[in-house]
């Protein structure tokens, strides 16, 4: 049996609407999206969307529980996350600072390549699994299934809402990639904004640590 159509449709326009919200893994589509172009968002989607499924999982089995009540495995891994993206922004500041009239300003990037950082991206954000462990249980009714089941529903829904969403601004922002790669200048100015929001993100991962 399944939860009532009413709150899959409420859960659905909640999770468009949060995937539209501002933040990191959206800011970090935009920006790859804009760098290696439309494509290339497409595969960084599809690998934030399989670390969905990754915190689906552990929501569903209530491993995320641990990091709500360890607070040295959630500031471990938000270390993590912002050390990794602290790494991409240094990446591109030395694509940034080489030679302009070569046409390497932009380093080439295979598609496994973004689609791991893309999971990578997702699954170094544990509160993305607070979240998870937050919002699908609230949809969820033990006297329709087990909960299980239910949770991966939701999963599957909000991954869709959010796939959909991100790819629809990986689309928007790559359109503009064909003229920042006919432009070296261009690309060194994107590589120097790439830097600056992959530093931004890293310090919005790690600021809360010290505050506490």
């Amino acid at each position: 049996m399944l939860p009532a159509i009413d709150s899959l449709l409420t859960l659905a326009l909640s999770s468009v609407l949060l995937s539209l919200a501002p933040g990191p893994d959206n800011i970090f589509v935009l920006t790859l999206s804009a760098l290696y172009g439309r494509k290339s968002g497409f595969f960084v989607v599809l690998g934030l969307c399989t670390g969905l499924v990754v915190h689906t999982t552990l929501v569903a089995f209530g491993v995320a529980a641990i990091f709500q009540t360890s607070t040295t495995a959630f500031n471990g891994l938000k270390i993590i996350g912002a050390a990794y993206l602290l790494y991409l922004a240094w990446q591109a500041v030395k694509a940034s600072q080489e030679d302009t009239s070569s046409k390497t300003a932009i380093p080439e990037l295979g598609f496994s390549a973004l689609y791991r950082r893309g999971i990578v991206m997702n699954l170094t954000n544990p509160k993305v699994s607070i979240f998870f462990l937050a919002f699908l249980p609230q949809f969820a009714n033990p006297e329709a299934a087990a909960i299980a089941p239910q949770i991966f529903l939701f999963g599957f829904i909000f991954i869709l809402a959010t796939f959909i969403v991100f790819n629809f601004i990986a689309l928007l922002s790559g359109s503009i990639s064909h003229w920042f790669s006919r432009s070296t200048r261009a690309q060194s100015y994107l590589n120097k904004i790439a830097a600056l929001v992959f530093f931004l993100l890293a310090l919005s991962l790690i600021a809360p640590i010290f505050r506490q």
